[in-house]
């Protein structure tokens, strides 16, 4: 299990890096994983202290991006 979330980490990494910021809704429909490794992938990556979190224009969205 952890590997997987190890993956799903990376391919949330990876997109990040191509396309810079984007929202947690249209991150998660361009990885295609389960909502379950999806969060966990996310929260890896947080704890890593690798992504950035902040609010969007639209009521309740959130965006993520790569630290630099």
């Amino acid at each position: 299990m952890v590997n997987k979330i190890g993956e799903v980490a990376g391919k949330i990494w990876h997109y990040l890096n191509e396309k810079g910021e984007t929202s947690l809704n249209r991150l998660k429909l361009a990885i295609k994983e389960k909502d379950r490794l999806f969060h966990m992938g996310i929260g890896w990556l947080a704890r890593e202290d690798k992504i950035n979190f902040t609010r969007g224009e639209k009521m309740g969205e959130l965006k993520v991006s790569l630290k630099k």
